[in-house]
């Protein structure tokens, strides 16, 4: 709830706290970005043609004549992580670390929405199931900045850990320590690994949907009940 602090007399308007409307409306933006993003990934999925989502990577929805689809979805979901990554800066009193880890975790999406992958694990059909041995400039731009951005993500689970109580701290650093695993036996999986070929959409969306998940509970955390360190903050800065 936004709350107003009187002002001494002769000092003008009374000033808003920094858990003001358009703070908690940035961060709201991270709330819905991961669920929007996951829910167009997850139908996209399941209509398009010849496309396993066990098996296949997201990124390779951008291929083919709708992956404008999916690269929209990127680019949504990483221009709302960035709203939100200002609004994390807000309601933690100009935290410096955790909203540029965001940021950089939206940037990496924004990329990857810009640049496609290559073709892998046979998807479009007709193409190798492995990547090839050199990748195009436009594959190794969206590899790069899929990888700052979820080199990024686990960095902040742990930076933004002490940003509550403990079992904040650990589902914050479960959640880190889940998206690595998940995402590198995706790796694998799409590197063509016997064993974890087969399911390496469905592992990489696991490491998706957790880090997603982190930064929505995030946002609801502090956009409604933020810690009592953090409100005691903004009413020293209303004063």
């Amino acid at each position: 709830m936004r709350t107003i602090t009187p002002s001494a007399p002769g000092h003008g308007a009374p000033q808003a706290d920094p858990h003001d409307r358009i703070t908690r409306r940035l961060l709201l933006c991270g709330a819905v970005a991961g669920p929007l993003f996951v829910l167009a990934l997850l139908l996209q999925g399941a209509v398009r043609a010849d496309y396993d989502p066990l098996r296949h990577p997201g990124s390779s929805l951008t291929l083919g004549e709708y992956g404008w689809v999916q690269a929209a979805n990127f680019i949504v979901a990483g221009v709302l992580s960035l709203a939100f990554a200002f609004g994390l800066r807000r309601a933690l009193g100009g935290a410096v670390w955790g909203p540029i880890l965001v940021g950089i975790w939206a940037l990496g999406f924004i990329g990857a929405g810009v640049f496609t992958s290559d073709p892998v694990s046979g998807y479009p059909p007709g193409t190798p199931a492995m990547l090839p041995e050199h990748s195009s400039l436009e594959a190794a731009l969206h590899d790069l900045f899929s990888l700052l951005g979820f080199v990024a993500l686990v960095l902040a689970c742990v930076v933004l850990a002490r940003r509550g109580g403990a079992g904040w701290a650990v589902y914050s650093v479960a959640s880190a320590v889940a998206f690595v695993v998940a995402m590198v036996l995706a790796s694998a999986a799409f590197a063509q690994n016997p064993a974890l070929v087969a399911y390496g959409g469905l592992l990489q969306r696991t490491a998706v949907i957790v880090g997603w998940a982190w930064l929505a509970v995030l946002a609801v955390r502090l956009a409604f009940f933020p810690p009592r360190s953090e409100l005691r903050a903004e009413s020293v800065n209303s004063t």
